[in-house]
């Protein structure tokens, strides 16, 4: 990737701001160039975050000097990157102070889905727009899903790295445990989850020595308020979905009707979310514009923190890139 910038003298800024709830608000991180004159439809973009880490520890850590929000800043993208409610720098709920049984599951995806709509519709008013371009990670592919599935006219394109979707058989994130209104995360016991699935012989390589300890670091810093040290909360939302919708058969949108061009991020050695599961998701998205899937190898769940990332961000940025045409049956494409 030719980039003409270095991450030191990128702008960064933080955000409050109000959501649909009284008392709740949501944290946007935001990522430029200090030359980028206008922002367009086609160069600003919001990152959705997964079920358990926030956006800064996803999208914004700083492995080998970079991290996934630097390198698309570079790029020349005007990014944001948005926590729902209960996640990183958002209000987390009173309920999240309760202990973790006392109440129902925390911020569904029905419910993240409109935290999602607000910060668009600020990052709409902000930059003078009427689109942008939405990538999502894990169950933030849900979220965005569902969004992109209702509001198609306020999007230019749709990247899901590893979105959750329909499976037959169990999955990481449910392992029986009972719905509860919130979670609690280790962050040390995260290392053998990362590499579950992975060759021994290829592990050191694809977690090379201070890339966890570092993301530990990050992460960590997110909820300064854990109960425990070395852990962060996260809203029982999420494991909600899975096992009412995921492990149900019951979709929590219909990816036919999402009609912005789509892209598809996948690494092989995922054991959240199985290549049968992209395949079928794939095979539904029959009306977008035009649809794409990539398929790393030697790569996990976390794909975008690991050596194999650079693939990632490369179809992520050549995609966002390409002019927004729909293809033709002759092969060409219509702009």
């Amino acid at each position: 990737m030719n980039v003409d910038i270095t991450p030191d003298t990128l702008l960064h800024d933080t955000y409050l701001i109000d959501s649909d709830t009284v008392g709740i608000r949501l944290q946007l991180r935001r990522r430029r160039r200090s030359d980028m004159h206008r922002a367009s439809s086609r160069n600003t973009l919001l990152l959705m975050h997964g079920a358990t880490f926030p956006g800064e520890s996803l999208f914004d850590v700083p492995v080998d000097g970079i991290s996934f929000m630097d390198v698309l800043a570079m790029a020349g993208f005007d990014v944001w990157a948005v926590d729902v409610r209960g996640y990183g720098g958002s209000t987390r709920p009173a309920e999240m102070m309760a202990p973790t049984d006392a109440n129902p599951p925390l911020t569904p995806a029905r419910v993240a889905v409109r935290d999602l709509a607000t910060a668009v519709d600020y990052i709409l008013a902000e930059n003078s727009i009427e689109r942008l371009n939405l990538v999502a990670m894990s169950w933030g592919g849900s979220v965005a899903g569902i969004y992109a599935s209702q509001h198609g006219e306020r999007l230019e394109k749709l990247a899901l790295v590893a979105p959750l979707w329909l499976s037959s058989r169990p999955l990481r994130i449910d392992a029986g445990q009972p719905l509860t209104a919130w979670r609690l995360a280790r962050i040390d016991d995260f290392r053998q989850a990362w590499l579950a699935g992975v060759p021994v012989e290829h592990r050191e390589a694809l977690l090379p020595p201070g890339w966890f300890e570092q993301w530990a670091v990050v992460t960590n810093a997110t909820d300064p308020e854990a109960p425990e040290p070395n852990t962060i909360r996260a809203p029982g939302g999420a494991l909600q979905d899975t096992r009412e919708h995921w492990l149900s058969d019951r979709p929590l949108y219909d990816p036919s009707a999402i009609t912005a061009p789509v892209l598809l991020v996948h690494a092989e050695w995922d054991q959240d979310v199985r290549i049968d599961m992209m395949q079928d998701l794939f095979t539904r998205l029959d009306n977008a514009a035009y649809r794409r899937w990539i398929e790393i190898g030697r790569g996990t769940h976390m794909i975008l923190m690991e050596p194999g990332r650079w693939q990632a961000f490369d179809a992520i940025v050549a995609f966002l890139r390409e002019p927004n045409g729909t293809i033709r049956e002759d092969g060409n494409m219509d702009r």
